[in-house]
């Protein structure tokens, strides 16, 4: 039984180091699809930032809304910013 336990304790570190892996590496992905030629996956990226908070997101959506020409991304981008901001002050 001893080392059932502990097959079971270490199974169960490795898949929480595992999926804080995936979970950086999906953060990551988010961020590069912000500036994407893709205007769909910019908007998923817009989607994702939107449940994050702190100043690093905000600067990136000030860089963002430098950079964005799309009036309806823009939009939604000022949106957000002006929520985080917000949330924030």
């Amino acid at each position: 039984m001893r080392s059932r336990g502990w097959l079971f304790t270490g199974a169960l570190a490795a898949g929480a180091v595992g999926g804080w892996l995936l979970a950086q590496r999906r953060l990551t992905v988010h961020q590069r699809d912000l500036f994407s030629p893709r205007p769909l996956r910019r908007l998923a990226a817009l989607g994702f930032l939107a449940g994050q908070s702190g100043v690093g997101t905000i600067r990136l959506l000030r860089d963002y809304l430098v950079w964005e020409r799309q009036p309806v991304l823009r939009r939604r981008a000022q949106a957000i910013l002006r929520t985080l901001e917000a949330t924030l002050a």
